[in-house]
Formats: structure tokens, sequence, C-alpha cells
């Protein structure tokens, strides 16, 4: 009887830690299949996908596939595919479609994707996104996407309700950008050559947990120009706690 029960107890934690919500790495890769000599148009993804805990794991996987479509996506219409291996192969037909509209162009397409599980806590999820596309011009565009969930439902969580008063903590935020990055408090923000929209301080699309503290990190063109590169401010938790909703 008492080997049954310690057996029995085995099962069950066994069981128990395999619904625990957990991440796998999956990888995908696809190159053209048109002739080329260098800069062969291809597109990885590294991304981590939610498992084990099925309800929650579908909310999260659905909406990392979503963001990665609107980031890979080019062209007239949004693509329809629904998995990886599909999304990949729409962004190197869009790439050979258009070689085939205008042969006597070199186009060097590329697209490099890694996501990560940036901060894992009770109460918040942070998947990190960092991505690269090229698909022409003088340059690509490299940025971050920060994906906040609740993990007990794998819902997205907004910025609007990462705070209990987004306004003060916006005031705060202000104070501490314009010391980092030495802007008078008498003038305007983008007194020193930013270019925060209406001249006026926001927080960015993009703000992340970390282990040291809330992190803002504005991509390029958010708050300044592709030369100037990406603006960032790491947030102590220590001063920020009163001012957060989820923590």
């Amino acid at each position: 009887m008492k080997h049954f029960i310690i057996y029995t107890l085995f099962l069950f934690l066994i069981t128990g830690c395999s619904n625990e919500l957990a991440f796998k790495d999956q990888s995908f890769q696809k190159k053209t299949t048109l002739p080329c000599k260098e800069n062969c148009p291809e597109i990885t993804v590294k991304i981590p996908v939610a498992k084990n805990d099925p309800i929650v794991a579908d909310s999260i996987n659905k909406k990392v596939f979503s963001v990665l479509k609107e980031i890979i996506y080019f062209g007239e219409k949004p693509y329809t595919s629904t998995d990886y291996d599909g999304l990949l192969a729409s962004f190197i037909d869009s790439y050979e479609k258009l070689q085939k509209d205008f042969p006597n162009d070199t186009f060097g397409w590329e697209a490099e994707i890694k996501g990560s599980v940036k901060y894992q806590s009770e109460s918040v999820l942070n998947i990190e996104i960092n991505h690269y596309t090229y698909t022409g011009g003088a340059h690509g565009y490299q940025g971050l996407r920060s994906l906040l969930f609740d993990p007990t439902t794998g819902k997205s969580i907004s910025n609007e309700e990462l705070f209990n008063d987004k306004d003060a903590f916006m005031a705060f935020a202000e104070k501490k950008f314009r010391a980092k990055y030495k802007i008078p408090t008498n003038k305007s923000i983008n007194a020193t050559g930013l270019m925060f929209e209406d001249e006026k301080f926001n927080l960015p699309q993009n703000i992340f947990y970390t282990d040291k503290g809330l992190l803002l990190y504005y991509n390029s063109y958010e708050a300044a120009s592709y030369a100037d590169g990406p603006k960032e401010l790491l947030l102590p938790y220590t001063e920020v706690n009163d001012y957060l909703a989820v923590k």
C-alpha cells in the first residue's frame, strides 16, 4: 500500500509538471530557387513556441505568429499563410515575383528573425522579437518588438494595462529621459535633434520587462532618425514599482 501511494504521488507530480507552460525553440529557413551569384535572397526564423498548457500556449503562439506576419509582409495584400513554412515561402515568392517582373534589377532580399523569452514571472511573460529585413533601398530595417502576456491565460497585455497612472509615469519617465540624453527641461523634447511626434514626449511602442528593470525601447524612426539609431531608457523596479499595475 505504501509503495502504491508513493507511485501515485510520483505520477501526480509528473502530470502536474507536464502541464506547466514551457517553450521550445523552432527554426525555419527558406531560400530562393532563382539563379543568383551573391546575396541570394534568404529568410531565417528562430522562434520560441509555447507548449504543455494547450489553451495558454495556443493564444501565445497565435499572437507571435501574427506579429511575424506583420514584420515579414511585403506587397499589396497581406500574406494568408497559416504556418511558418508557408509564411517564409510567401516572403520568397514575393521576391521571385518582383524579380520576374523586373529581371534587369538586382534585389538582395533577406530577413532574419530571432525570438526569445526575455522575462517570465507569475504575472507577466515577455517575448522579444529581434528582426532585420531588407527588401531593397539604401539599407534594411532592424528593430525589437516586445510581446507581453499574462502567463496564466495567454492573453496579450497592452502598454495601457501596465500602469496604475500612465500620465504620472510618463511625467516621471520624461524627466529620466531628458536627464540621460541631456535635454534641457525648459526646452522642447526635440531640442537636441530628436523626432518625437508633435514635439511631445511619448512612451515607446515597445516596453520590456528585464531582470534589471523596465526598459523603454524606441526603435529607429520612433524618436530619432535611422542614423541616430534606437533610444532606450532602463528604469530600475525600485523606481517604477509604484507606477506598475503589472509586476
